[in-house]
């Protein structure tokens, strides 16, 4: 005897957890009837039935059937309205894209720049007289 009761405080347990992730995770239009905090505190304080009343009248049910137990198509995954991580989101590849094309722009820039001057003085150099360069000292 001692076993099934064990074995229904473990049910009780998973169903209230759940049930509250279930709760917790859901969209605010799609909790029902009561604000979420009542829903919560009804699942923490009368587990089995608070949680059997999250599932059975708190939460909107999904239009296709589609859910575990049911056999039938998984329910479609909400697209959020912005991307969640940069990467997936346009905007910013655009952003990034430009931006480093610029720097590439002025990067570029800057060696014709440097190239110049240097051949600027090898220029000058070649019509000087070539001078002799120190001899480091070992």
């Amino acid at each position: 005897m001692a076993r099934l009761y064990i074995l229904f405080f473990l049910v009780q347990v998973v169903l209230a957890v759940c049930a509250l992730i279930s709760c917790l995770s859901a969209e605010e239009e799609d909790v029902r009837h009561l604000p979420r905090i009542a829903w919560v505190l009804m699942i923490l304080f009368f587990p089995v039935i608070g949680s059997i009343a999250w599932f059975l009248a708190g939460r909107k049910r999904n239009p296709a059937g589609g859910g575990v137990f049911s056999g039938g198509a998984q329910p479609a995954v909400r697209r959020p309205a912005r991307p969640l991580a940069p990467d997936d989101d346009p905007e910013f590849l655009r952003s990034i894209e430009e931006r480093s094309r610029q720097e590439d722009q002025e990067l570029f820039r800057r060696w014709e720049e440097d190239l110049r001057k240097r051949e600027d003085d090898l220029r000058r150099r070649e019509g000087d007289p070539p001078r002799e360069e120190p001899r480091p000292e070992v």
